[in-house]
């Protein structure tokens, strides 16, 4: 069983576990949050991965573009080798960055597709891998989160350097405390070090922390270390069968705005 765009044979993942709108709508739904109402026990801070702010599909169409008629099946494997590389480089303590590992990866999916990967759509593909653009929802929703007092900070197998240019593209650079990149510890999600670089960097327990993840695996990741964990499902898939369930479900981040709110008003 896999999630529709990332995903893993299940029997892997527990390896895993077991070793450790828009922006008008967006503006409008988060009036109700404001720092007055936040409760002392209540929550001070999300860790984001990164594609519940950012699109990752839009590398598809230039994969199509580069190998007609085969590009369903190139970036089908690419993306599936990708993750699966960040997991068993993890397990295997042979870190490489996300970068090394998404170039790594293409090499593999061209390879399995017979097909000859040219310089020229190397490069190609490996500069449309990281042009992400915001979802629609993501800006608005941050900015009124962070402005009732809501810490942010990224929590992501992206490089930092790759956190920082996504984030002054988007105008979003001001909001986030810390870009939290698995490089830093040397681990991809969801190994424990990496969800731990949360609670250490924003000096908090967490049970103060919510992580707001995009793939399922990652949700289950975070709920399995004690994080709270809302799963912006934006892509409707169906939740991982790995004994943990997300605290809440929504479908973008108005709806973790909310949530967010309610936990800390005691609603």
């Amino acid at each position: 069983m896999t999630n529709n765009l990332i995903g893993m044979p299940t029997i892997s993942r527990r390896r895993l576990f077991a070793q450790a709108g828009t922006a008008v709508a967006a503006a409008g739904m988060l009036e109700g949050i404001a720092p007055a109402r936040a409760r002392a026990d209540g929550i001070e801070a999300i860790g984001f991965d990164a594609f519940t702010i950012f699109d990752p599909r839009s590398v598809a169409a230039p994969v199509e573009e580069c190998f007609p008629g085969k590009g369903k099946e190139i970036f089908s494997t690419w993306r599936l080798r990708q993750f699966e590389y960040c997991w068993l480089r993890t397990l295997n303590g042979n870190y490489a960055d996300f970068r090394q590992i998404t170039e790594e990866a293409l090499v593999f999916a061209c390879k399995s597709a017979k097909v000859d990967l040219k310089a020229s759509a190397r490069a190609k593909l490996m500069s449309a891998a990281f042009e992400f653009q915001p979802w629609p929802d993501s800006v608005a929703a941050l900015r009124s989160m962070r402005n009732a007092g809501i810490r942010l900070a990224y929590v992501s197998n992206l490089t930092p350097e790759l956190l920082a240019r996504l984030s002054a593209a988007a105008e979003v650079t001001d909001l986030f405390e810390h870009r939290l990149s698995t490089d830093f510890v040397k681990a991809f999600k969801p190994d424990p070090r990496a969800y731990q670089m949360a609670e250490t960097a924003f000096r908090l327990p967490r049970d103060k922390i919510v992580f707001a993840a995009f793939g399922g695996w990652d949700a289950a990741g975070a709920k399995s270390f004690g994080l709270s964990t809302f799963w912006v499902n934006r892509l409707d898939a169906p939740v991982e069968e790995l004994g943990v369930r997300p605290d809440a479900i929504g479908s973008n981040l108005v709806e973790l705005a909310r949530f967010v709110g309610a936990r800390r008003s005691g609603d």
